[in-house]
């Protein structure tokens, strides 16, 4: 395919020990940070009573939604959304998982309607008072570049602005035994077609497909390796996937990234 353009007004990441852009960026950009005490995700665009219940991936991806949002300058309330995640709440599956095996009478409600995947969206929902149209993304560890191939094209096709958030958590319990997802992170993009004095980045972005199929390249792309020390301490959340993106905007210099995609193919973004 031929690469399609997009810009970026918003963008977020957080995790433990880089709570917010503002620290994550120079730290993309192998600048040493002072150590800090890790932080929790916060959920504060929630009401009291729902940040209480709310588990972390909720907050997580809340947060991150918030944060790209509040760069962007867009109106979180008319903006389209689309939710990426591999796992979802690791810790509410574990939970639920140990109850039903142990106990099935129980299972707790609350943590049934945390265990879906798209709870982030629908409180996201609430809590912004936006009924634009959603989705919730999943693809493993391909998860935030099927996102971002679902957010483009709503993007391309409705010429509207697009929130893409993505994160997971760390898998626990007897599911950290089958599962390797490790830490917590979340990322936010708001995407827009056209160039505003809101946009901070301009993209192109292309697929390029699996090896062996008719009439296309016989080479699997070459995934783009994490450059900086704090991206690759995060490598293991199933996440990890948005890392190279967020490295290249964090940087200066002009480039491209691939992410990699299932059955071999790669999205391939380029930074203009």
């Amino acid at each position: 395919m031929n690469p399609l353009r997009l810009h970026i007004d918003g963008v977020a990441l957080w995790a433990p020990l880089l709570p917010g852009w503002e620290f994550a960026a120079p730290a993309l950009r192998g600048h040493a940070l002072a150590p800090a005490a890790p932080a929790r995700p916060a959920g504060a665009c929630l009401s009291a009573n729902e940040r209480r219940r709310a588990p972390e991936g909720v907050k997580i991806a809340l947060d991150v939604a918030e944060a790209a949002v509040a760069a962007s300058g867009h109106d979180a309330a008319t903006l389209a959304s689309v939710f990426a995640s591999a796992h979802a709440d690791l810790a509410i599956v574990d939970a639920l998982c140990e109850t039903l095996a142990r106990d099935p009478l129980l299972l707790s409600p609350t943590r049934f309607h945390h265990s879906v995947h798209n709870a982030a969206s629908g409180y996201w929902a609430i809590a912004s008072g936006c009924s634009a149209p959603s989705s919730a993304v999943a693809a493993d560890r391909h998860s935030f570049a099927a996102g971002w191939i679902e957010a483009a094209t709503q993007l391309a096709a409705e010429s509207r602005p697009v929130l893409l958030a993505g994160f997971d958590t760390e898998a626990c319990g007897l599911l950290g035994s089958v599962n390797s997802s490790r830490g917590l992170l979340g990322v936010a993009l708001v995407l827009a077609p056209q160039a505003s004095a809101r946009t901070r980045w301009t993209l192109d972005w292309q697929l390029r497909h699996a090896p062996g199929e008719p009439n296309l390249p016989a080479t699997a792309p070459a995934i783009t390796p994490l450059r900086s020390a704090a991206a690759q301490a995060l490598a293991s959340n199933a996440m990890a996937d948005a890392l190279p993106l967020m490295e290249l905007l964090a940087n200066d210099d002009r480039g491209t990234v691939q992410l990699p995609l299932s059955g071999g193919g790669a999205l391939m973004l380029t930074r203009c």
